[in-house]
Order: structure tokens, then sequence, then C-alpha cells
């Protein structure tokens, strides 16, 4: 029997289907600051999130709320300009529910970024981390419930969540454009709220870099969904709790919008280094 979950995919990916015969190689998410990148993709057909059935609405200020699918480095993308939040209230099938979408759409590779927190002193505001691992502290998880064997796994293997080669061609790409980048793992915690002075030592003690409300529910999905996964976290904020000030959101907003361009030339590069007949030679 078909579940509900696959019904709601279908229900979303048959009306984008019906605007644009365009099949996906890549899904990417751009989190809060980053949605530039959708200025680079060729002969775009935009769908806002309120014309696709059973997508959620954006309500961070900072989120446009539109799939952008077309042309990219030669590639064929389907890129969120926006994200929905497990602190919005929606539940984390709702909020992974595009991951799905664009996977049935055909995208094989997922490719997410975020803005984030940082507790190491090995990071700078604006550096580019590049997420090697993660560690799960929203309590919950995407797939809990029943499973339907058509999407994936019961037990999805995580031991390597975060593609090896992506990850690597992300660092060739990173030192080509002259961005500061290297590897980090990444927190999720479910916010709004920010963490205490702390929870951010904790966070440092137990092997976290940078902490976020994001990617990781999405991450988890696609994997479950036999996706290959590069994420992508932008420093934001340094919250070393030695030297703890008052969080400014605007001037948080203003890092991201100013690391944007480095975002879009890593991601840029690594599309235009995956093989394949929709590659650089194929546009």
């Amino acid at each position: 029997m078909t579940s509900t979950l696959s019904l709601r995919i279908q229900a979303a990916a048959n009306v984008i289907r019906n605007r644009s015969k365009f099949q996906p190689e890549v899904a990417i998410i751009l989190g809060t600051g980053l949605s530039g990148l959708v200025g680079e993709v060729r002969k775009p057909t935009v769908i806002p999130y309120a014309e696709i059935p059973e997508f959620p609405q954006c309500t961070v200020m900072s989120h446009c709320g539109e799939l952008v699918m077309g042309k990219l480095e030669g590639r064929k993308v389907a890129a969120m300009s926006g994200r929905f939040h497990f602190y919005e209230g929606w539940s984390m099938e709702d909020l992974t529910l595009p991951v799905r979408v664009m996977r049935a759409l055909g995208a094989q590779t997922l490719i997410v970024s975020g803005a984030s927190g940082c507790m190491s002193p090995q990071f700078q505001l604006g550096d580019i981390v590049l997420i090697e691992d993660h560690i799960n502290l929203m309590g919950t998880n995407p797939l809990i419930g029943p499973n339907d064997d058509n999407l994936g796994p019961r037990y999805p293997d995580m031991s390597c969540p975060y593609d090896r080669e992506l990850l690597k061609m992300a660092q060739e790409a990173a030192s080509e454009a002259g961005v500061r980048a290297r590897p980090g793992v990444y927190a999720a915690m479910t916010g709004p709220s920010l963490e205490t002075p702390a929870e951010y030592r904790f966070l440092r003690i137990i092997g976290a870099d940078v902490v976020g409300m994001s990617i990781v529910p999405e991450v988890i999905v696609a994997i479950h969904a036999g996706m290959r996964v590069l994420g992508l976290a932008v420093v934001t904020d340094m919250c070393l709790p030695e030297a703890m000030s008052p969080i400014d959101v605007e001037a948080v907003l203003a890092t991201a919008r100013e690391a944007e361009p480095k975002m879009t030339a890593i991601v840029k590069r690594v599309l235009s280094r995956l093989g394949g007949p929709g590659g650089a030679d194929g546009v």
C-alpha cells in the first residue's frame, strides 16, 4: 500500500513536472543569507513554494521561498531559495519533504548550506566550514515512524553521511578560489533561542566546531533516499564561551551576505567537477 508520505511527495512532484519537464541531477538548499546563488542559474523556472502542494511556507525573513530549476555550471539543478526549520513549528516530515520531492524529480546529489555559530578558535567570521560529520541534538529524527521501504531502508547507515569525494572537491574548489575553508563538525539544535555559554562549552567538549538549527534533518533524509551529500556552513558568529557577547541578528545576516560569494565560488566549482553527461561539456 502506498504510504501517505509517498502520496505527498508525488502530489508535489507532479505539480512541478507540470510546470517544467526539467529533471534535476543536483538539489541545492540555500540557507540564511545565501540565496544569491540562484541568480547564477541559467534559463530558470521559478516556482514559489506557495504554488507547490504539500510544501510548507517560509516564515524566516531572510528566506525567499522559491524553487529555482535550471542549469548551473552545466549541471541540471533544483535550488531551494529558503528552507524550513523545526522551530517554526513544522514537523520533521514537513521540513524534509522538499528533499524527497527533489529526489523524486531525479536529483542524486544534495548540496546543503546554512549559517552557523562557531565554538572553535581555528575559524574566523566569514569562513566556510566543509561539514565532515554532524551531531544530532534536536531530540528527534525525521525517520521516526513507519518506514516506507520504497523511499529508503529502515536503518540507513550513517558511517559517512557527507560524501568524501564531494568534500575533497570542495576543498580543492576553495583552494582555487582563495577561500578560507576547512573541515568541521556541525551540531544541530532546535532553536530558536541561541545557546548559553555552558551549552557552547558542552558542544565544544563533545567535538562540535559549529552549531546551527538546520541541515541535519535534511541530510538524514537524503542519506535515507540514497543521495550523495555535500554540506557547507558559513561562520556568522563566534560563540567562544570564554568571551561571550550578545548576538546581533542583523550582524549575523550581514556576515552571511558577505560570505555569499565564497559559498557561490565553491558550489560552482564543485558542480563543474561532477562527472556525467550533464557536466560542463553538456551545456
